[in-house]
């Protein structure tokens, strides 16, 4: 299966690119993904398509240092929960040991180490991706980010000793540098940042060990949750993404899996569910909070939930829920009402 990724990876994409001129939508429709993909950060998408996206994004801004401009728009809180538990570890080793242990929970294409040997502290970057992708954008955002968590814990005047990329110079150094500092290397063995080790041992000021039993406790619940990695959760995503542009058909999602039609259909069937299965249980989940709100209209829900007529939404609704949407509305409200009188 694919390696997938949070939503939240692509922090500070659709700025960037309306600060450049670009349309963030019209780039992300060219790689599959819905404009509504990054209204929540906690979705997974695929990893390959967002690699895509960040090279044509590239191209599109003639920035070759696209990626590493927008890995200075993220925060710490950009990894979701494991953030809480790294921002109160006692030093930067300890901060970037949690990272790479739990890096599955943000980025399952991810495979970074450290490794310190003679005074020098490695954190190589790799990311698992088939070998017909384009890299070098998705590579240098990891890196970037890497960074970014560094020059935050040790001051805006730190500079790694190297910062290495495995791809050739593209173009010019100097947008690289402008971010990286001067000692930005192509061409090398590895993707990664060289630093001394005791910069490792730069003590977390703000750390409280209360809290971070705290943080602990509240990751081992989310770790406990069933981790969104079956094709089932996968397809559910992905339903509800695309429900809202009327495009919601199983060669659509198919395409946003990077499979066929028929190796889909064969994956769901192992789990012993279908596409037209889960498609009507994500509708129906979706309507009974969206009818409810009166602030939108039926029209609007019916288009919400990916129908191409309120007729069509209305006679799927009957059936569904034994009543009109307007007669459920209004038991929802009378109920709402009901509960509200002392």
């Amino acid at each position: 299966m694919e390696p997938f990724m949070r939503s939240a990876a692509l922090t500070g994409y659709e700025d960037l690119c309306s600060s450049l001129g670009v349309s963030a939508e019209s780039l992300m429709a060219r790689v599959g993904l819905e404009p509504g993909t990054l209204a929540n950060q906690d979705r997974w998408i695929p990893a390959s398509a967002v690699a895509r996206l960040l090279e044509i994004s590239a191209e599109a801004t003639d920035r070759s240092a696209f990626a590493l401009e927008m890995s200075g728009l993220r925060r710490l809180s950009t990894l979701g929960p494991i953030s809480l538990v790294i921002r109160e570890q006692p030093d930067l080793r300890s901060a970037i040991k949690v990272l790479l242990r739990h890096q599955s929970l943000y980025n399952e294409a991810l495979n970074c180490s450290l490794s310190e040997e003679g005074g020098l502290a490695t954190i190589v970057v790799n990311l698992r991706l088939p070998e017909t992708v384009p890299a070098r954008q998705a590579v240098e955002l990891a890196v970037g980010a890497y960074h970014r968590i560094l020059r935050d814990s040790l001051g805006s005047g730190w500079r790694p000793l190297t910062v290495c990329f495995a791809h050739p110079v593209p173009g010019g150094r100097e947008d690289h540098r402008s971010v990286l500092g001067p000692q930005v290397e192509f061409d090398r063995p590895f993707n990664g940042i060289v630093l001394y080790a005791d910069d490792l041992d730069t003590l977390n000021p703000e750390a409280d060990p209360q809290l971070l039993a705290y943080a602990r406790q509240y990751l081992d619940l989310v770790m406990d949750q069933p981790a969104q990695t079956t094709p089932e959760d996968r397809v559910r995503a992905l339903i509800e993404a695309s429900l809202p542009t009327g495009r919601c058909s199983i060669e659509h999602v198919a395409r946003s899996l990077h499979v066929d039609r028929r190796t889909l259909h064969r994956r769901l069937a192992a789990s012993g569910l279908s596409f037209s299965a889960l498609l009507d249980a994500t509708r129906v989940r979706l309507a009974t909070r969206l009818v409810a709100h009166r602030a939108r209209s039926l029209s609007e829900v019916a288009g919400l939930l990916g129908f191409s007529s309120p007729s069509a939404f209305s006679r799927w609704f009957r059936e569904h829920f034994g009543c009109s949407a307007s007669e459920w509305r209004k038991r929802a409200q009378d109920a709402r009402d009901e509960q509200q009188q002392p």
